[in-house]
């Protein structure tokens, strides 16, 4: 019955989303189209772009399992942090000056903003070969989890499931452009909405309802704790789920593929729309995977773990799921089906127009609009391929533990190097593109220093090999630097900016004079009573 219900559910899912891509393929006949569409996306696809993008199958299987875990029902504030922070915050002071701005520079993606801002080739390259690398791990781990969950249900090789995802998320992606994934990630967000509420309902009613489960996860002992540990409001662990808050909450408004979606959003109102929209989304989706992960103790005994043994933390999440009914079986193997897709069309259309419109193109003068969309096209090919080979290589070798540490640092590369820039970039006349290139810097080798330390120290000798500060506190993992690339980048850029040299006052007037632009309206005048 589950296998009929699950396959029947794909199919129909499948059969939609190709159909979308070919229905919008008129609007991706030009650079502007296929990758803005138009700069004429409304509030709802906009809204639900930004979220599905936000949350992929690594908030529902892999941390949703691994932070309700660490910090049991105290996980929540990290969804609700995304709500706020990631989500609320980002539209209200990145979003409608990122649209005007954008526009005004006429700036497709993020390098192309910082080149245009800065009046710096070397910049936008510079930006472009960090999205490039950071954004193909981050993409590869899209499809972790998907293995437990199909194997619920279905008997087949873990590559033909990448393979059927990769395939049919390219075909959308490069036949329709951002049009066909926005209408797709509106389709992928219902799914997600709907999907989180059954399946939260679902495991709380297997545990004899919410009182009755929340009474027994306080019973689960945890070190220094007399009992209460796992439903109290903090945790046990409040300043590392401090940390975990700010990384995946702040963390947005320095993502290429996330910030990308107010250059598309039609008009300033559609902007205070989505922003409502958005909020509620998160709320939702996040509050709902992180709250669901909180009772994932209650399933020791199903995990097969002795007393104090640590479970995978990718294969929480489909063990709870696994004693629920068919049909909520089958309707979360297409919710996580729908978070990954639309998070993976997100990522391989900003990974492709940036490296053919920021690196390509300016050594190219002879490339036309056609061209340059048949390059983005098959760089589209290239990076699915890319991530999948990946993906199926990690399976193939556990050992290969690199790929894991790689995925974990791309998040904090990323946001380390672009967030502080571009966000002091919209709003004050005085950064510098020196401090630009330092905050780059920072970023990246915070990341690959991370990367490397993970791949040399054993977990246990970190605090011995680099002191305790730097063991605790900076290196511990790639969450607590990558917050502190991010917070740092936010010192570093003011500080740097005030000592380097101005770029030339008519560039930055020019540039933000498009917040102060006149525009003339008719008066009108009412007819006066008698």
């Amino acid at each position: 019955m589950t296998i009929v219900l699950c396959s029947i559910l794909l199919v129909v899912f499948f059969a939609v989303m190709v159909g979308i891509g070919i229905y919008t393929r008129k609007n991706a006949t030009d650079v502007n189209g296929f990758v803005l569409g138009g700069r004429s996306v409304g509030p709802w696809l906009t809204a639900f772009a930004f979220g599905t993008s936000y949350f992929s199958a690594v908030i529902f299987v892999g941390y949703a399992g691994q932070f309700g875990w660490l910090f049991g029902l105290a996980s929540t504030w990290a969804g609700l942090g995304n709500a706020f922070i990631g989500s609320l915050l980002a539209w209200n002071i990145l979003g409608r000056r990122t649209r005007i701005m954008s526009q005004h520079l006429d700036a497709k993606t993020m390098p192309d903003f910082f080149g245009k801002r800065f009046d710096s080739v070397p910049l936008k390259v510079a930006a472009s070969a960090i999205v490039f690398v950071f954004l193909i791990p981050y993409t590869a781990s899209l499809y972790n989890g998907l293995s437990s969950l199909f194997g619920l249900v279905f008997d087949i090789p873990y590559w033909v499931i990448i393979l059927v995802m990769a395939v049919l998320t390219g075909i959308y992606v490069i036949v329709g452009g951002y049009m066909a994934t926005a209408i797709n990630d509106f389709i992928q967000g219902i799914i997600m909405l709907l999907g989180i509420s059954a399946v939260i309902l679902a495991v709380l009613k297997d545990n004899g309802g919410l009182l009755a489960a929340m009474q027994s996860l306080s019973a689960v002992p945890a070190e220094g704790w007399s009992g209460g540990a796992y439903t109290s409001f903090f945790g046990p662990d409040p300043l590392f789920l401090l940390f975990v808050v700010i990384l995946t909450s702040l963390g947005t408004w320095g993502l290429p593929q996330m910030v990308g979606k107010f250059y598309a959003i039609k008009s300033e109102k559609d902007i205070h729309k989505g922003t409502v929209i958005s909020t509620v989304f998160a709320i939702i989706v996040a509050g709902g995977c992180y709250f669901l992960g909180g009772f994932g103790r209650l399933y020791t005994d199903k995990l097969g773990l002795e007393p104090g043994q640590t479970p995978l933390f990718d294969k929480i999440v489909p063990t709870m799921l696994s004693t629920l009914p068919s049909i909520i079986i089958a309707i979360v193997i297409v919710l996580v089906l729908s978070a990954s897709m639309s998070t993976l069309s997100s990522l391989v259309l900003t990974s492709s127009s940036t490296l053919t419109l920021d690196v390509i193109k300016p050594f190219s003068k002879k490339m036309d609009d056609k061209k340059q969309v048949l390059v983005m096209r098959i760089f589209i090919v290239v990076f699915i391929a890319i991530s999948a080979i990946i993906a199926v290589f990690k399976d193939m070798n556990p050992n290969a533990t690199f790929i894991a540490q790689m995925m974990g640092v791309s998040w904090g590369g990323l946001a380390g190097a672009f967030l502080a820039p571009y966000l002091y970039s919209l709003y004050t006349k005085k950064v510098t593109k020196a401090a630009t290139v330092v905050c780059f810097i920072w970023g990246t080798a915070l990341a690959t220093t991370q990367f490397i330390i993970s791949m040399v120290i054993p977990k246990g000798e970190i605090v011995n090999t680099l002191g305790s500060f730097l063991g605790n506190y900076v290196f511990k993992s790639s969450i607590h630097s990558g917050v502190f690339a991010m917070v740092g980048g936010l010192i570093l850029v003011p500080i740097i900016s005030a000592i380097t040299p101005k770029m030339a006052q008519n560039k930055v007037d020019d540039a933000f004079e498009c917040y102060e632009e006149s525009v003339q309206v008719k008066k009108v005048v009412s007819l006066e009573e008698e």
